[in-house]
């Protein structure tokens, strides 16, 4: 039973811009962009890749700004779906968001958060086991363990902490939100204009010498050229970091009902919290090509650039000053990822697609069953440690959901012409057209030079399908 029937708005524009904000900037630009480098091989092609995603992220941003003024609700993206197409499509969308997307991101921003705070507190690195148990026999006989670190135990904690937060009410996530995503954007802010302060103009002449010259670069040095379409494969590859990086920026839509004046705010907190983020990495990777060489940046230890580069600007105690701030940004990213992703359980629960106590809001009029069962799953995640993986392979089902809810908007056009849109798509037809193909390019390459980036993804999305089919018997033999 609910004891609160209805969401409380109590979100400003200010809270909503920075959950946009907080929920894109993780730990990935921090990282991806040694592996962005070792694909393209300059700087040129550093800073196109995060072009090429900035410009879709803006664009998918403006053009939700449409639905979310169409359906300022609970569930975002799940309701699109859903309205522009069917309950199945929606529900496929559900089903990946719970059992990958949204969970195993929340997994891989929790270790991550371990990885750092390791370099303050030994103790719970990856590295100290705390459990290693013997599960079985590999393809090559050798045998294979189960193991269990501080790091990972660590990130169980720090999930269940941010779900009990928001358990007790929006304004307690809100207020985590909203300092931890101003405190990261003033460190980044800080962290780019010392960057360009020790700026080495050796380096940047050597960086941005052959700024489009397209190649791999290769941890010993060396490096292969490609063909005219391996190329294309070699942007594509790259993009699935920094579209993971950028991601998550959607989350604000599944929190429509607790935002005040959604129809006008949820568009705006999408469009300047996207442009914020996008304009802060693409001016980190310059001042990256500015401190670091290219070979540097593409042997980073452990991919961790950031940590190199601040180490060059700060010395030694650049380590520790990237540490606490990338444990600042995964705290208040993964907030937003708990707080925001169980509005979409509850939007599902109510369409009779989820567990039937997702549905209900508890006396803090927030949906805490829906915490609790999303903390559960993202948990197990976190002792898999296969988060990883799942995450490089899900990047091409989530550039597909942001396709198909691009294409509602003239779907929803055409069958509901003379309903209220506060908001219409920015650049409508061209900017949403745009998008779509760029995403339908990017998904095709994937396909071709990277199907282990595709296929896994696919099979958990379409495992969905008979799922849906089942609840649907299920519905059918209790009425």
């Amino acid at each position: 039973m609910d004891n609160n029937s209805s969401f409380k708005p109590s979100l400003r524009l200010i809270d909503a811009t920075m959950l946009v904000a907080g929920s894109m900037i993780g730990s990935g630009i921090f990282i991806v962009s040694a592996d962005i480098i070792r694909n393209v091989g300059s700087a040129g092609w550093l800073i196109f890749v995060w072009l090429i995603t900035g410009f879709m992220t803006l664009t998918a941003a403006l053009s939700y700004g449409e639905l979310s003024a169409m359906y300022p609700k609970a569930g975002g993206q799940y309701v699109y779906l859903k309205e522009a197409y069917n309950p199945l499509v929606g529900f496929l969308y559900g089903w990946s968001f719970f059992t990958v997307i949204q969970t195993a991101t929340i997994a891989a921003v929790g270790v991550a958060f371990s990885k750092f705070l390791a370099y303050l507190v030994p103790a719970v690195s990856e590295d100290n086991i705390l459990l290693k148990l013997k599960i079985g026999i590999g393809n090559a006989g050798q045998p294979q363990f189960f193991t269990f670190s501080a790091a990972q135990l660590v990130s169980i904690g720090l999930i269940a902490l941010l779900t009990f937060i928001n358990t007790r009410g929006i304004r307690s996530g809100k207020l985590i939100q909203t300092t931890f995503t101003l405190t990261k954007l003033l460190s980044l802010f800080g962290l780019i204009i010392f960057g360009f302060i020790a700026l080495d103009g050796g380096i940047w002449k050597a960086n941005w010498s052959n700024v489009w010259n397209l190649h791999s670069l290769n941890k010993d040095g060396s490096f292969s050229t490609y063909t005219t379409v391996a190329a294309l494969g070699a942007i594509a590859s790259s993009m699935v970091g920094s579209i993971f990086s950028s991601d998550s920026w959607n989350n604000v839509t599944f929190i429509a009902g607790e935002i005040k004046n959604p129809k006008r705010n949820i568009g705006l907190s999408l469009a300047l919290g996207t442009l914020i983020v996008t304009v802060i990495y693409i001016v980190t990777n310059i001042m990256y090509t500015g401190v670091l060489s290219l070979h540097d940046i593409a042997t980073a230890d452990k991919d961790r650039v950031a940590v190199t580069a601040s180490q060059q600007i700060f010395g030694h105690a650049g380590t520790l000053i990237i540490a606490l701030l990338i444990m600042v940004s995964t705290f208040g990213c993964n907030n937003g990822l708990i707080m925001a992703g169980a509005r979409v359980y509850y939007s599902m629960a109510k369409d009779k697609l989820f567990f039937n106590k997702a549905a209900t809001l508890n006396k803090n009029s927030v949906p805490g069953y829906g915490l609790w069962i999303q903390c559960l799953f993202a948990c197990l995640w976190s002792l898999s440690g296969k988060y990883g993986d799942l995450l490089d392979m899900i990047s091409f089902v989530v550039v597909v959901f942001y396709m198909l809810t691009i294409i509602g908007i003239f779907i929803l056009r055409k069958k509901h012409p003379t309903a209220e849109r506060p908001y219409k798509a920015f650049g409508y037809p061209v900017l949403p057209v745009l998008y779509i193909i760029m995403g339908l390019a990017f998904c095709i390459l994937l396909i071709k030079f990277k199907p282990n980036y595709t296929w896994p993804g696919l099979i958990i999305t379409l495992a969905g399908i008979p799922a849906y089919y089942l609840i649907m018997r299920k519905q059918s033999a209790l009425k």
